[in-house]
């Protein structure tokens, strides 16, 4: 994302001990079935990812005990660069799974072969519109919405309604509120140029960036610059001083406030513009050349339980995708649901990508 997560920032940093345990062997080679190699099987199973993934440890921990793996985490930066490194070092991974490449990526993945094809138990207790891939290369794992999210506390006071569709942004009441995310170097920001594709289409998205370019956007190079320092609604925009009450952050983004609020706060100081979002979805996928490829299939089995799926909207703030996996109080008490979010297709993202980002760079920031 990715960068869901990236809101809870180092409170949510997982432990999570690593411990390789070896399978023994016994009987010379000639009492061996043919082809079976002398080497124990390994029982760690590594997962690369981008710096975001968390898991409580307990729930991991009943996975590697039921499972008799041991897990370990390679955290690889942004899922841009975790993703890049990859494709780098296809055929020889430094993982068994990748996780945290989304559908603004997916193509890009699937393009350079990076994995190998595994229908994960329990995939069919995945939402449908969240398969993606029918060749099942990759497992979707969860979903979050990119949205505009604003200061309620700046609305009420200047008795204006908080915009609530991409349409809204540009009209002159909302002029020098809204700061974005670069498109060309942030996750958020680049769904968020994508919204506008979903919305206006081919012909009609830059149309629009000229109106918010002349409507006062302020365009920052990531998320925690932009929610932490220029928004007004958050706890560190507070801090900082931040005078923008209109930023592209998450619809996960009031619960977080409200979790991490000090004192903890009965209602969410943020609010979503529901019409204003863009779906991400996330994956896992089991790597060629995966030196584990059983404790592989089953870490991304594991990743479809109802166990994981529940534990991780607390953990990593993103949606399940499983379809009976249930939502904490916190997301079902100050979370929004997002009925009709912009989408693109990857395979159109996979063409256009590129193009459109020059595109909005030369639009917007020069």
């Amino acid at each position: 994302m990715s960068t869901t997560r990236k809101i809870a920032g180092a409170a949510l940093a997982a432990a999570l001990g690593v411990t390789t345990l070896s399978a023994c062997g016994g009987g010379d080679a000639k009492d061996k079935p043919a082809g079976t190699s002398d080497a124990p099987k390994s029982k760690t199973v590594t997962l690369v990812s981008h710096d975001s993934f968390n898991v409580t440890e307990a729930v991991l921990k009943e996975f590697e005990q039921q499972s008799g793996y041991t897990v370990k985490v390679l955290k690889s930066g942004d899922a841009g660069a975790a993703l890049n490194q990859e494709i780098l070092t296809k055929g020889s991974p430094r993982g068994d799974v990748f996780f945290g490449v989304d559908n603004t990526l997916l193509s890009r993945a699937l393009d350079n072969g990076i994995f190998t094809p595994y229908e994960a138990k329990g995939l069919g207790g995945v939402k449908p519109e969240y398969v993606l891939d029918k060749e099942h290369r990759v497992t979707p794992v969860d979903s979050g919405d990119i949205c505009v999210n604003y200061d309620k506390a700046y609305f009420a006071d200047k008795k204006i309604a908080p915009p609530q569709t991409l349409d809204d942004l540009v009209k002159p009441e909302y002029k020098n509120l809204l700061v974005v995310e670069n498109a060309a170097t942030s996750s958020p920001g680049l769904g968020f140029m994508l919204a506008s594709v979903g919305k206006y289409g081919e012909e009609g998205w830059k149309d629009y960036w000229t109106k918010l370019k002349a409507n006062g956007v302020e365009v920052v190079d990531g998320w925690e610059q932009a929610y932490n320092e220029r928004f007004s609604g958050s706890a560190g925009g507070k801090k900082a001083k931040g005078d923008r009450p209109l930023v592209v952050s998450y619809a996960s983004s009031p619960p977080v406030e409200v979790l991490y609020g000090e004192p903890q706060p009965a209602e969410a100081p943020t609010g979503v513009s529901t019409g204003t979002c863009f779906r991400q979805v996330e994956f896992a996928g089991l790597l060629k050349g995966a030196k584990n490829e059983e404790g592989g299939k089953a870490l991304v089995d594991f990743m479809i339980s109802k166990k994981f799926q529940e534990d991780m909207p607390l953990q990593m703030f993103v949606n399940p995708v499983v379809k009976d996996a249930a939502l904490p109080e916190l997301f079902t008490q100050h979370g929004v649901v997002v009925e009709k979010p912009e989408n693109v297709a990857p395979e159109t993202i996979a063409e256009n990508r590129e193009q459109w980002v020059k595109a909005w760079t030369a639009l917007v920031v020069k």
